[in-house]
């Protein structure tokens, strides 16, 4: 062999080294970035925990993370497992333990901006909502009630709760024409979040529904955007939608809804079906949005493609909001569906899922601070729990769980396809 091609092939196996080296230099470099934001992840956020309490589950009964806590579900047993003979003192009760989360993290119910309220019956609004106006008193947070059929260790009430620390911060939105002294608050700016209350296809100051269901869709849609416009702010500015819907509701929803959001730049969503909601309405929608827009970035893992009705995850700010994941399993035309049958493999294919979306923002388990669980029988609360666990072993996110309907034919829908049994939608924080 000669110098010169002597010289060539030296030359040409350096710079492969180097390309080499290069790429795994990059690939260190990365998994450092990310092992380092987990790591800022986990400081950012603590458990929040009452003397005395015990969780049943693998969640923390409360999650602080920057200037934002998330409280669990709570029901009405009281630390000693003690639950109530009556609808007004399980409410007192499941609002009492929301109380203590909130105070642990040195914050009062004055900070509590946005809440879930479930209800195994919607005969018990009232009881609740007299209760409700117990705790708060002037300036209520932003709130959606919904009637749902089962929940954990047969509690009539389940209430979780977004809290929020700088009181100066903190402002309730209530557009012209609404009713005084409402239990609640259209919309709460907290920072620069606007939580919105759950909104309904009826008049808001008469509480009369058009007969149309489809109409009802464009009522609830408009009083939202009327929310939204009292606060400077416009359908872009949703990260994450919850359309709650019964079994009245109309089949036009996703069609109507489209019309507002961008394709392929919708909020990220969790639509759930209930068993009612409140004034006998077919469809409520509730959510979150962020008051900038530079601050807002819907997020597509790379196996889904661009939806007309939600993006899988969005960015607020440093907050990520993912929206309700299943077993379904992606794949090519006739290959998608849910392939598996209980409950356990179906969790399993959920958390791949969710991670998906994680990932895709450089994010892990370890950055998530909320969730809820959605239950096709609440009798999988043990099984659901079991693999959950695994997931999130280490400071495990609030968590709020319900079975929202009666539960399903679990017949497989095919000889290879299953019914869905189980939801999660999650929120992370950077």
């Amino acid at each position: 062999m000669d110098r010169r091609m002597f010289v060539m092939r030296v030359g040409l196996l350096l710079g492969v080294i180097a390309v080499f080296a290069g790429t795994l230099g990059a690939g260190a470099e990365n998994r450092a970035w990310r092992a380092e934001a987990q790591s800022e992840g986990n400081e950012r956020r603590r458990a929040i925990a009452p003397p005395g309490i015990k969780p049943i589950g693998p969640y923390s009964p409360g999650v602080l993370a920057g200037d934002f806590l998330y409280v669990s579900g709570q029901g009405g047993r009281d630390a000693e497992g003690t639950l109530p003979a009556t609808i007004e003192g399980q409410a007192r009760q499941t609002l009492q333990n929301v109380k203590s989360i909130v105070e642990a993290a040195g914050l009062t119910m004055e900070h509590v901006v946005y809440s879930h309220v479930y209800l195994n019956d919607m005969a018990h609004f009232d009881a609740m909502d007299r209760v409700w106006k117990e705790f708060f008193a002037k300036a209520p947070p932003a709130r959606a009630v919904l009637g749902i059929h089962k929940l954990p260790t047969d509690i009539a009430v389940e209430i979780n709760a977004v809290a929020f620390r700088d009181l100066t911060r903190k402002r309730p939105i209530v557009p012209v024409g609404y009713p005084k002294n409402l239990s609640w608050s259209p919309g709460m700016i907290a920072g620069n979040r606007l939580y919105l209350s759950g909104f309904t296809g009826a008049d808001v100051t008469t509480g009369r529904m058009p007969p149309d269901s489809d109409a009802q869709v464009q009522l609830a849609l408009d009083n939202m955007k009327q929310t939204l416009a009292a606060a400077g702010m416009d359908f872009r500015h949703v990260v994450f939608v919850n359309p709650y819907q019964t079994d009245k509701a109309s089949r036009q929803m996703n069609d109507i809804y489209a019309k507002h959001f961008e394709f392929g730049n919708t909020p990220a969503r969790a639509t759930i079906r209930v068993t009612s909601l409140p004034g006998g309405n077919t469809i409520e929608f509730t959510g979150v949005a962020v008051t900038d827009l530079s601050k807002r970035l819907a997020v597509r893992p790379k196996n889904m493609s661009p939806s007309a009705t939600a993006s899988p995850c969005v960015f607020a700010d440093d907050t990520y909001y993912c929206s309700a994941k299943g077993p379904f399993t992606p794949g090519p035309g006739n290959l998608q569906g849910i392939w598996v049958g209980t409950v356990e493999t179906q969790v399993r294919q959920t958390m791949r899922n969710l991670l998906d979306g994680l990932e895709e923002a450089g994010l892990g388990l370890s950055n998530v601070v909320a969730t809820n669980v959605y239950l096709d029988d609440i009798n999988d609360f043990t099984r659901m729990n079991r693999i959950y666990a695994q997931y999130f072993s280490d400071t495990p996110p609030a968590r709020t769980t319900v079975a929202q309907v009666a539960p399903t034919d679990r017949s497989p829908r095919n000889e290879d396809t299953y019914p869905g049994l189980e939801q999660i939608s999650l929120i992370a924080v950077k």
